[in-house]
């Protein structure tokens, strides 16, 4: 169990957590999520002991390993097995031993440990992992120092997995991955055997691969049970409660406050007055959660143009003269929403810089509408932004001779406000970046828009943004993106980009997704296989089964106890804002209910601490 009792923690002055808490049981997987810049990342480099708290505690179980992806690309001559296989420190040390050791006790010792610990099927896991997220055969023996830096992110990717660390901390993990890595880390995720707490803005990641949700608002924490979804509908849910229980509240004040009013001058009435301002004065307020809503993004739109506004004729494109993509014949009307799909590596992002003007043909013929215009987004070009400039000297040279206070609006238009048109792009969030590279990618009202992996920065909340910004958008879209929420609710068609052609994908992008396990599951099944024969193997080990039902019993029913007075409580909470108990005859009964309220919360104190004692002592017996 991961048990973060009332943390706190400020970075120059800025508070992050206040006396936050929250208590995740073994084995869970758990999407970390929240906006930008609000601490996540930070909260990981607290449990894994980068950072010291400012109060509170951080607790883990007994011997429990903590593990996430090395922040350092791996750079060396070692091959993308070798360095894999290596991330499992106690097996590389005791194949060392057993190469150097005499005593015949002490070598029988070494190789039932590697039994154990299953040492021998070590390769074929590392290479199924491998595979997994992209490499194949002949690749996973080439030196790391071959790669560039995102495919050695992988590889550090690979290496965490491989080393199965009790406690698995992921820091949006999909960045530097393709939608085909993406989809097979969701299903390695989801049947990982311990526990799991991954940053994620991926919402098909945290629908598929996690069993709970750890959200993070106002520096506090909150632990919703169920996928991303779920904790959506349930947080929106819980807001317009919180909204109708401060408009009850309200109204019961509004009422009292009109007695006092009109009555509180008269000599007869006048005690009731006082009464009636006693008890505004202990009602505590209930504050209606407002949450900030998250800046639109916008896309002019352009003019319609008769089609096709793109036709590929026999076309061939690549570098220095040699091919990545031939045989290219397709078209694009204005009314296209296209997604490609394909491994890195494969030609996506240079089939969208040939559609965007930015490679030249080898050869064959390319017809554009002669009044075309193209807006291009490329990760990339984030990087490009000048870091000593504000967003809003960006607009004033892309658009000369326009007033201030149109280049500012322009810039609110994109999502970028007051204060940041002003700060110098360095000092920007990832996501503000990317907003004003998209701004500066659309200003003339594109006719087309390529957006290739424009989401990697974007909180949900954003990519929510964009996807109602495309979807209004009256231009054609060719979008390549490993967030699959994303392509299905943009695009309407599907190009397969694979061994050096383009052809439409005709089914739908869960087919795909099949598809596509299928021939990188080896490497997720394996894994599975492996921790399945784990499972079984504790399960069947009856004198640890003796020890842990009883536990396990114990646990479940303090659970149950738990969310049964969370449940009396809410229901109470309710009834205290009832303009009705608010009058002189029911003075009595507001007593009685706010007695029984203390109650409740007192039970459920104890019910809380009970729970975790006995989660505590069945972590302890798991060792």
């Amino acid at each position: 169990m991961l048990r973060l009792t009332d943390i706190s923690f400020s970075i120059e002055g800025r508070p992050l957590f206040e006396e936050a808490s929250a208590t995740i049981p073994t084995g869970h997987k758990v999407g970390f999520v929240g906006r930008n810049g609000t601490g996540k990342t930070t909260l990981f480099h607290l449990i894994n002991g980068v950072l010291a708290l400012d109060g509170g505690t951080v607790e883990t179980p007994k011997r429990a390993r903590i593990g996430g992806v090395a922040q350092e690309a791996p750079a060396s001559s070692d091959s993308l097995l070798d360095t894999v296989l290596a991330a499992d420190v106690e097996r590389a040390e005791l194949l060392a031993r057993a190469e150097t050791e005499q005593d015949p006790n002490q070598i029988a010792e070494i190789y039932t440990r590697l039994g154990d610990i299953d040492a021998y099927s070590a390769e074929a896991r590392a290479a199924s992992i491998l595979h997994g997220l992209g490499f194949d055969g002949e690749a996973q023996l080439q030196p790391c120092s071959d790669f560039s830096g995102g495919w050695r992110m992988r590889v550090a990717l690979a290496a965490v997995l491989f080393s199965e660390p009790d406690i698995l901390l992921l820091d949006e993990p999909t960045n530097y991955l393709d939608l085909e890595g993406t989809l097979w880390l969701e299903g390695y995720l989801a049947k990982y055997p311990h526990t799991v707490l991954v940053i994620s803005h991926d919402r098909a990641l945290l629908n598929r691969s996690v069993n709970a949700i750890l959200h993070l608002n106002e520096r506090k924490l909150t632990l919703y049970q169920g996928n991303y979804d779920t904790f959506d509908a349930t947080r929106r849910a819980k807001l317009a409660e919180q909204a109708s229980m401060a408009r009850k509240q309200q109204a019961a004040r509004d009422h009292m406050m009109s007695y006092v009013d009109r009555f509180r001058a008269q000599a007869s009435k006048a005690k009731q007055a006082q009464s009636r301002l006693k008890m505004l004065e202990r009602m505590e307020p209930i504050s209606a959660a407002i949450e900030n809503r998250v800046s639109a993004f916008n896309f002019p739109s352009p003019e319609q143009l008769s089609p096709p506004i793109i036709k590929l004729e026999d076309v061939a494109v690549g570098y220095d003269g040699t091919p990545v993509l031939k045989g290219l014949d397709l078209r694009i009307d204005q009314d296209d929403r296209i997604a490609l799909l394909g491994a890195n590596g494969q030609g996506k992002s240079t089939l969208s810089k040939l559609l965007a003007g930015r490679l030249k043909p080898l050869n064959g013929k390319i017809v554009n509408s002669s009044k075309l215009r193209i807006g291009y987004f490329a990760q990339h070009q984030v990087d490009e932004l000048h870091l000593d400039e504000t967003p809003l000297q960006h607009l004033a040279r892309a658009l000369p001779g326009q007033t201030p206070g149109k280049l500012r609006a322009r810039l609110a238009g994109g999502g970028l406000g007051a204060e940041q048109v002003e700060t110098v792009v360095g000092r920007l969030s990832g996501g503000q970046k990317a907003r004003l590279s998209m701004l500066l990618a659309t200003l003339d009202a594109p006719h087309l828009v390529i957006l290739d992996e424009p989401t990697n920065h974007l909180d949900i909340e954003s990519r929510d943004a964009l996807v109602q910004a495309l979807t209004a958008y009256e231009g054609a879209v060719i979008l390549v993106s490993h967030d699959p929420f994303l392509v299905n609710a943009v695009a309407d068609r599907l190009w397969l980009v694979k061994n050096g052609g383009v052809t439409p994908y005709l089914d739908d992008l869960d087919a795909y997704a099949k598809m596509l396990l299928s021939e990188r599951g080896a490497g997720g099944a394996k894994a599975a296989q492996v921790g399945d024969n784990k499972r079984n193997k504790k399960k069947n080990n009856a004198g640890q089964r003796k020890q842990t039902e009883p536990l396990k019993m114990d646990v479940a029913k303090a659970e149950e106890r738990v969310s049964k007075l969370e449940e009396m409580l809410q229901k109470m909470d309710v009834r205290l804002t009832e303009a009705d108990l608010y009058t002189p005859a029911m003075e009595y009964k507001l007593k009685q209910l706010q007695k029984k309220r203390v109650e409740i919360q007192e039970g459920l104190q104890r019910a809380e601490s009970i729970w975790m004692d006995a989660q505590k002592k069945l972590d302890d017996t798991k060792g």
